[in-house]
């Protein structure tokens, strides 16, 4: 099994074309090959992959639907009403395509991601993912930690779903496991994990146990409620630009965010939906913040599954603008001068 214990992957060639791809970049943004991206891009790949799904599958075609959720013109400019800037002008950000996966090759698929994202990395640049279902987020971190060195990131984790199941169907690779191989392989421990807006059945009282025993912190949609959104999220940018006790602050955030975090009503395109969630608005003001507090290194936005999003659209959408408020987070932080 792959794992990212393992060497770091070979390269792939950047020529290729996904049968999933989009007809255009995102909102028109210039095309740039992953393998020459340029330090302070904003690199957005689409990772088409859903072998991991457990439930309802489709999310291969998410960052398709992502691209294309837009009923704006693809003109590679999105002015932000509040933020005085345009994000995707400012940064820049760039737009290299789909990832190669191949249907029936999950391992080789995640090595190919892993591959492309450590690639991005390494240049200075940051990579945006795309997906496809929350498997990914064991090669889009992983391939970052390379670069930064293991231990040395934070994941904030925005969730419906704590990910961190010992095996699903007997299988160690699934879109219930990625948070549990990373603390396993040592690309991210416990404690460098904050996870917001868990909710609904699972995991059982035993994953639990060990979750807690690897020092992560998790947040459950309960605790967004009762305490506050801020509250916690004050708690998160703490964490990650802290350390917590005994703990080095980290070198840079990755933000994993599975759009099932939004209540199914806002988002109802989703493989594994959970009622009772975020607001849509919430999820938009958070990640805008976070981009403009932490010092992000990549992030992944994943689980959407258009074929559930009929007929409006709307978790596609949603997950457009996620991109977006996030890239404006970052831009905010850099005219700062504090990226």
């Amino acid at each position: 099994m792959w794992s990212p214990q393992d060497a770091a992957p070979e390269p792939f060639d950047p020529e290729y074309l996904s049968a999933f791809q989009a007809r255009s970049s995102f909102a028109g943004v210039p095309p740039r090959r992953w393998d020459t991206a340029e330090p302070g891009e904003v690199v957005i790949l689409g990772a088409p992959f859903d072998w991991g799904a457990s439930h309802r599958p489709g999310a291969r075609f998410g960052p398709k639907a992502i691209r294309e959720a837009d009923y704006l013109g693809p003109d590679g400019r999105r002015p932000h009403l509040t933020a005085g800037l345009d994000p995707l002008v400012e940064l820049p950000v760039v737009d290299a395509g789909d990832v190669p996966v191949m249907p029936g090759y999950m391992e080789q698929s995640l090595r190919n991601i892993e591959a492309a994202v450590h690639s991005v990395t390494s240049r200075g640049a940051i990579p945006l993912v795309l997906g496809g279902d929350h498997t990914i987020a064991l090669p889009d971190a992983t391939g970052i930690a390379r670069h930064l060195g293991f231990g040395q990131v934070a994941v904030v984790h925005f969730d419906a779903h704590a990910d961190t199941g010992e095996t699903q169907f007997g299988m160690l690779l699934g879109h219930g496991t990625p948070m549990r191989r990373l603390i396993e392989s040592g690309a991210v421990p416990g404690h460098r994990f904050t996870q917001i807006g868990l909710r609904g059945y699972w995991p059982d009282q035993e994953t639990l146990a060990w979750m807690r025993g690897q020092g992560m912190h998790s947040y459950f949609m309960e605790d967004c409620v009762r305490r506050g959104l801020d509250t916690v999220v004050d708690e998160a940018v703490g964490l990650v630009t802290g350390g917590g006790a005994d703990h080095e602050p980290a070198k840079g955030a990755f933000l994993s965010i599975d759009i099932d975090v939004v209540d199914p009503g806002a988002a109802p395109g989703t493989g594994t939906p959970e009622p009772g969630g975020l607001t849509g608005r919430q999820l938009l003001d958070t990640v805008r913040r976070l981009g403009r507090e932490l010092n992000v290194v990549g992030a992944e936005v994943v689980e959407v599954c258009p074929a559930y999003d009929a007929p409006a659209d709307l978790t596609a959408a949603l997950a457009n603008r996620v991109v977006l408020e996030l890239c404006t987070g970052i831009a905010e932080r850099r005219r700062a001068g504090d990226g």
